[in-house]
């Protein structure tokens, strides 16, 4: 029997040949991620009494979460992990307005195939997209790697998805990603490392991948990963002018994998999770009509280039609906910088847009975009649980950018197709 990906870089990482799902190893980090929760990271490593991180050349840190800050909390927080990377020589450090931490480090070129990175984020399951081995882990774990450079780790067992065909009309990624969480379920990957394959996936684009390995978290995943490729290569090569010669840890083809699930891409079509729960996923056409007040285009999972592109392409020449707001926040500032040259932005603000500064925006409710009680959010987030973006009681409905931008014109949720010409 062969080894998974999961299998076989996990045991790289701890310094020897491929280890077995269930088995529990000793790894070194290349990447440790932190971000606004810096702050709290270092009161837990004060506290083991180590003056100086192992390795801070390894460290990446990114003010993301509440940027600008809102409140005085939030810039003495700030101000706290600038001292400390000042302190520890953390060179890989990227203040306010940089960007989301996901984004940015794929786009700095510190992330690729065969690397390993562990991150204070529940998303951090997204640089699978680029062939890594990339998991959360919690506050605790995170100052345990800033003291000692390593980490235990079990090793996950594999789910294979399969997804043949061709994404077709106004179905993109995101399409795709809750139409696999809805079918499966929000438990269906708890601490399993999800694999993709299949034509479909090959033929997806950089950006696009990203957001089925940043959603995958969504059902529980400790990774997720993307076979890389030219694709992987070409983006990276663009992006941060990086080779990506090396070792991409690829699964045998009689690798054992506890799940295997197919999916026809040719039969997804533009999606909407209900409030509540993202596997509550159902096709747009069940939830046509509903109000919505506000409609957040951004995130980690859909604040890029394409993302823009597309609400964009939908809201030239309209208008956002009376009685509704549309804010868009890029996800990094090569994006805005990208998207302003190509005229998106200017687009999106003609049409009544709210741009914000590259961020995480309100999508866990610090701040920019907080809902009032009652109102409803189209957010193309990746979390809608009852009080994610700040209001207990103000629902959050999950959607693809297409969607977000036709239902921003109508001021109820849309198709694209309803307000868009035929792709």
């Amino acid at each position: 029997m062969g080894y998974t990906f999961a299998e076989k870089i996990l045991g790289a990482k701890s310094g020897g040949g491929p280890a077995k799902a269930g088995q529990f190893v000793v790894v070194e980090p290349d990447v440790a991620l932190s971000h606004d929760n810096t702050a709290a990271i270092v009161q837990i490593f004060r506290k083991i009494g180590i003056e100086k991180v192992r390795h801070p050349e390894r460290l990446a840190v990114v003010l993301d979460h509440a940027v600008p800050p809102p409140t005085t909390l939030h810039a003495r927080n700030h101000a706290e992990i600038r001292q400390f990377v000042g302190e520890q020589g953390i060179v890989h450090f990227y203040d306010a307005g940089r960007g989301i931490c996901h984004q940015v480090l794929s786009e700095e070129g510190l992330i690729r195939p065969g690397t390993l990175l562990l991150g204070a984020d529940s998303h951090s399951t997204h640089y699978g997209a680029l062939g890594a081995f990339s998991a959360g882990v919690g506050r605790s774990e995170m100052a345990a790697i800033w003291a000692t450079g390593r980490l235990w780790l079990k090793v996950p067992e594999s789910m294979k998805i399969v997804v043949q065909g061709r994404l077709g009309g106004w179905a993109t990624s995101k399409d795709l990603a809750l139409r696999i969480i809805g079918a499966l379920g929000a438990d269906a990957a708890i601490y399993r490392s999800v694999e993709f394959h299949g034509e479909a996936i090959r033929r997806l684009g950089m950006e696009s991948r990203f957001v089925l390995t940043n959603m995958m978290a969504e059902m529980g995943a400790k990774n997720a990963w993307i076979p890389p490729d030219n694709v992987t290569a070409g983006w990276l090569r663009e992006q941060a002018g990086v080779d990506t010669a090396g070792t991409p840890f690829l699964p045998d083809e009689d690798a054992d994998y506890v799940e295997t699930h197919l999916f026809d891409a040719s039969a997804v079509e533009p999606m909407v999770a209900r409030p509540g729960r993202v596997d509550d996923a159902i096709p747009v056409s069940q939830v046509a009509g509903t109000r919505v007040q506000q409609v957040f285009i951004g995130t980690c999972t859909n604040g890029r280039l394409e993302d823009i592109a597309t609400a964009a392409e939908i809201l030239r020449g309209r208008r956002v609906a009376r009685g509704t707001r549309l804010l868009v926040i890029p996800a990094s500032s090569r994006v805005l910088k990208a998207a302003l040259d190509a005229g998106h932005i200017q687009t999106l603000v003609d049409a009544g847009a709210m741009i914000g500064v590259p961020g995480c925006g309100p999508c866990m409710g610090n701040h920019m975009g907080i809902p009032a009680p009652g109102e409803v959010t189209l957010s193309t987030a990746n979390r809608n649980f009852r009080g994610r973006m700040g209001t207990p009681d103000a629902p959050i409905y999950l959607a693809s950018p297409a969607v977000a931008a036709a239902s921003a014109i109508t001021g109820r949720i849309t198709h694209p197709e309803e307000v868009a010409v035929e792709r």
